[in-house]
């Protein structure tokens, strides 16, 4: 995590892995798996491509958001890399 003290920002750098989930009706699902967070882009990144390799993986993404440390709100992600299987990106 960087903190920006001019700002009150700091800046997370999340790798988050996902896997298929089976439900009852047959229907596969892609879930959450693992979150790690870093302190450098380059180490998010690494971390989701050594993941994606892993046979339990369908995809990973790595990516950074910015929080206001004074009201403690989030923004949206910035994704740095995504392989495989991950959710759409809405834009939202």
């Amino acid at each position: 995590m960087a903190d920006t003290d001019e700002t009150n920002t700091k800046t997370h750098y999340i790798c988050q892995t996902y896997v298929e989930k089976k439900q009852g009706s047959g229907v596969v699902t892609l879930a959450i798996d693992k979150q790690f967070e870093y302190s450098t882009a380059s180490d998010a990144e690494e971390r989701a491509e050594r993941e994606y390799r892993n046979e339990t993986c369908v995809g990973a993404d790595a990516y950074m958001i910015v929080e206001d440390s004074q009201s403690d709100e989030v923004g949206t992600p910035d994704f740095l890399v995504r392989l495989g299987n991950v959710p759409d990106d809405d834009g939202s």
